[in-house]
């Protein structure tokens, strides 16, 4: 559908279906005319039922659903109405704590997963180390796995590289890297020789 002078103005609700049948209301927050891409926030019904004043307002904490898609998908639409400007920067609310919280909690995600990488070390020993840690608690100590903060598995990683810890940890750790070299092996004969 070919996008049609201000049928897709900033703030202006409309009622929608797709091609693929889908049916939505929403409030259109960007039109990028040369693509023809529409940015709709996507209201609940209950928003809908309101006067039509201070429709697409949200209230703190509130999450938005937003829809990008071609304008020439929507097969039929009507427009119900015009809401507030949806890029006032008077009506955005921005709940700084929260974005705080999830930069802080996706930072220490990125440490734990680095803390998980071997350095200077063989892709079959972070293979050894990632199978490991499937079932264990492992951490690196430089080239050194260390299981269970008493198990240790030194280069070149073979089960009888394997020392520390009780008897039983012991021979469970043994048979993991066993276990994983000879997958390694059959999978990449050539590559870990």
């Amino acid at each position: 559908m070919e996008a049609g002078g201000e049928e897709f103005a900033i703030g202006v609700v409309i009622s929608a279906k797709t091609t693929l049948g889908d049916e939505f209301e929403g409030q259109i927050v960007a039109f990028d005319r040369p693509n023809n891409l529409l940015v709709i926030h996507i209201l609940p019904k209950s928003m809908l039922s309101l006067s039509q004043e201070g429709v697409g307002r949200i209230e703190k904490g509130d999450r938005r659903n937003v829809r990008v898609l071609k304008a020439n998908y929507i097969q039929e639409f009507s427009v119900v109405g015009k809401g507030d400007d949806p890029l006032d920067p008077a009506g955005c609310v921005l709940d700084l704590a929260a974005i705080h919280a999830r930069e802080e909690a996706a930072l220490r995600q990125a440490e734990i997963e680095a803390e998980r990488i071997g350095v200077g070390v063989t892709p079959e020993a972070q293979s050894i180390f990632d199978a490991l840690s499937k079932t264990l608690p492992v951490q690196w100590d430089k080239t050194d796995i260390v299981v269970m903060k008493e198990v240790r598995v030194r280069s070149p990683y073979l089960p009888e590289n394997v020392t520390g810890g009780t008897a039983a940890a012991n021979e469970r750790v043994k048979k993991v890297v066993d276990f994983e070299r000879k997958r390694l092996h059959a999978r990449v004969p050539v590559q870990f020789s």
